[in-house]
């Protein structure tokens, strides 16, 4: 009789638990795979505003308007890091906690999330929800997405794990922080680092840190491995021991080296263009300089950490970061921007066009027409809608072009980096820039399955005419 008693509730437990993933499985069995990954993040960033309208998520005397909720809730879950309220002086423990968790679930993805939670309870998913979440993780095969969705939680979790135990020891041993204060920081900002959102629990960002390697490294390498997207990672798992071809994907090759490209040249550039500035790196030595300037090379892939004062940035170092934003990190990854696949696919179309060459080749590798299609028009539409929107802010705020266009490509390529301009727009501002943080998390990649799940033939062919080009 007490074990009837006791199995009672565990068997309504488990049926709560069946109905709630059904529910998420029939959400995203109803809804085309692009659709229901837009579904999915505007849930998520609804449930995010209410939370943090709470006045138990604020501290005391402070509130929090719908627009500044809303505002965070799709800064944190598109993983950017743009603020309208100091982050440590207006949010509480419950604040900071729902824009840690919203961060983390931006960061694996809201598709591959559910994805996974029903795996662990159903051990399948069905067709359409794989599509959704092979679309959002980039699955080569439908095979390939119940290891994926799996394999990104787990290699999430540990990396920040790894991340947070570092940060951790470095707070306790240098800056006296209690264990638990210790702990909670390494957590937050190694959270905040992999998954490319730039959150920080200080008001200056990380600019009291940025001459400590014991910090700055680890959040920056935390950067970067998200940024290099999981296809990579897995590629690099499974690779671990000897193949018998030795060979990298495409993929691979084009993240790996193009992010290198990036990195050695974001940090030579920002490092030399603000070297003598006195509002930035020119009272530091030479050590501090290089350490300082390969940080801020790497925050643009696309972090909104900043050691430094952004705003007293030159002109040219604001230009070179917008370019750096714009192109963003890997694919399936926590970084925002138009990918460092599509920018490298791009530069070589161009170069095959000026070689004369009927068909783009990458090493050994030909491009199939159809990709280069998508790379072209996801870089059109980013331009447009980033020109678009820098227009509109310019004629409804006072500040110069190169403080909007830097906000406006931060928000798109969902970096964070700000000139300190954002609490200072106005709430229509403010939404655009919402609208951009949104677009710009899962643009590219309702587009892409969008694009791949709409290919198809003309049944009816008309004849060649070339207009002039040029």
């Amino acid at each position: 009789m007490e074990q009837g008693r006791e199995s009672l509730p565990v068997r309504a437990l488990r049926r709560a638990r069946r109905l709630a993933v059904g529910a998420v499985s029939a959400a995203a069995g109803r809804a085309r795979p692009p659709q229901a990954t837009a579904a999915a993040f505007a849930l998520v960033v609804a449930a995010g505003t209410l939370l943090l309208m709470l006045p138990a998520a604020t501290q005391a005397g402070e509130e929090t308007g719908f627009v500044d909720a809303l505002f965070t809730a799709v800064s944190a879950l598109c993983v950017t890091g743009l603020i309208v309220v100091d982050t440590p002086a207006h949010w509480s423990l419950l604040g900071e906690s729902v824009i840690l968790v919203l961060i983390q679930i931006g960061g694996v993805g809201v598709m591959t999330l559910a994805s996974t939670l029903i795996l662990l309870v159903r051990h399948r998913i069905n067709l359409r929800m794989q599509l959704t979440a092979g679309g959002e993780a980039k699955a080569v095969t439908l095979g390939e997405v119940r290891r994926l969705v799996v394999g990104i939680t787990a290699f999430s979790l540990v990396f920040e794990a790894v991340c947070a135990v570092l940060l951790a020891a470095r707070f306790a041993a240098a800056y006296d922080y209690p264990v638990g204060r210790a702990l909670y920081h390494g957590v937050f900002h190694a959270v905040s680092a992999f998954n490319n959102a730039g959150f920080a629990l200080y008001s200056d960002s990380l600019m009291g840190f940025a001459t400590d390697p014991w910090i700055v490294l680890p959040i920056a390498f935390a950067v970067i491995a998200g940024g290099l997207g999981f296809p990579v990672w897995i590629e690099v798992w499974r690779r671990r021991r000897p193949s018998p071809t030795g060979r990298w994907s495409l993929h691979t090759r084009i993240t790996a080296w193009t992010t290198l490209v990036l990195l050695a040249a974001g940090s030579f550039l920002v490092t030399a263009l603000e070297w003598s500035n006195p509002a930035t790196l020119g009272p530091m030595h030479t050590g501090q300089k290089l350490l300082v300037g390969f940080f801020h090379g790497v925050m643009p892939r696309t972090a909104g950490f900043n050691s430094l004062d952004v705003a007293g940035f030159h002109t040219q170092t604001l230009f070179v970061n917008d370019i750096l934003m714009l192109i963003g990190g890997g694919s399936a990854g926590t970084a925002g921007g138009i990918k460092v696949t599509t920018f490298a696919l791009l530069a070589f179309v161009i170069l095959a066009n000026v070689r004369g060459e009927p068909r783009t080749v990458v090493g050994d590798r030909t491009l199939p027409a159809d990709t280069e299609r998508q790379a072209v028009t996801v870089v059109l539409l980013a331009i447009g809608l980033v020109v678009a929107s820098t227009l509109l802010l310019i004629t409804i705020t006072p500040f110069s072009l190169d403080q909007v266009l830097f906000e406006v490509v931060s928000a798109f390529a969902t970096v964070g980096l700000s000139t300190g301009i954002t609490a200072d727009i106005p709430p229509l501002g403010q939404i655009v820039l919402c609208l951009l943080m949104f677009v710009g998390r899962i643009g590219p990649i309702t587009l892409a399955t969008a694009l791949a799940l709409r290919s198809r033939a003309r049944r009816v062919g008309y004849p060649e005419e070339r207009p002039v080009i040029g």
